[in-house]
């Protein structure tokens, strides 16, 4: 599903040229749930960007779905993202004045879905992530853990293939942590593929595999043991 191929990445800043990723191979198979981990400046953010279409390499191949997206432009990019990719953030991103059920509409809003249909689903996908009590509510108005589920059915409603996961849990508190944690193994026992990316060692053995970044290269790579 993932195949990413002597990935670079050097971000120019004037008279500086920064490398963030150095020469990276990277294959994830459809429904892996995947962790990747390591310290500031690993290169994880970055390698998150280029996998989620929100950045291109500087050299190298990226394959996603027999889709060579290496070098798409912006509005190519952000078609991929539409169609293939769900993102879940630690600030959840959520519009502050409008509802659970618009916030999750909205990607079918650019997609040009009907009013009709587009609710339908929203309300499919609430009620999947257990808000189906709370859809009318604004995000003031719910705790930490659901607004995060709201933000988990928006990025489920367009039936993605991947969902990339920024560390999610990074603003709720342990026991609300761990709650998300749980609908994310739900997630992949549906088939979905997760990658996550987390400084946390106990959210990252949620994930059937670890990979652990230094220094703009893929230092180890795993497979977890898991309870």
């Amino acid at each position: 599903m993932i195949q990413l191929t002597d990935i670079y990445k050097i971000y120019d800043l004037g008279a500086v040229q920064v490398p963030a990723l150095n020469g990276v191979d990277l294959f994830i198979d459809k429904n892996e749930y995947v962790a990747i981990m390591g310290p500031s400046g690993s290169g994880k953010s970055t390698i998150m960007n280029i996998i989620g279409c929100l950045d291109v390499p500087t050299k190298g191949e990226y394959i996603l779905n027999n889709n060579d997206v290496s070098s798409l432009n912006d509005n190519e990019l952000a078609a991929i993202r539409n169609k293939e990719i769900g993102f879940v953030f630690q600030t959840f991103n959520l519009l502050p004045r409008a509802d659970g059920l618009h916030n999750v509409e909205l990607p079918l809003i650019y997609a040009g879905i009907s009013k009709k249909e587009r609710r339908e689903k929203a309300i499919e996908v609430l009620e999947k992530v257990g808000l189906g009590d709370r859809m009318h509510h604004k995000p003031n108005e719910m705790s930490g853990g659901q607004r995060q589920r709201v933000a988990i059915a928006r990025a489920l409603i367009n039936q993605p293939s991947i969902i990339l996961a920024d560390e999610p849990t990074g603003n709720l508190d342990s026991k609300t942590g761990k709650e998300i944690m749980v609908l994310f193994d739900k997630l992949q026992d549906e088939g979905h593929t997760i990658i996550l990316v987390t400084h946390e060692d106990f959210i990252a053995k949620h994930a059937n595999r670890s990979i652990h970044l230094l220094d703009g290269k893929i230092a180890t790579d795993g497979q977890n043991r898991k309870n």
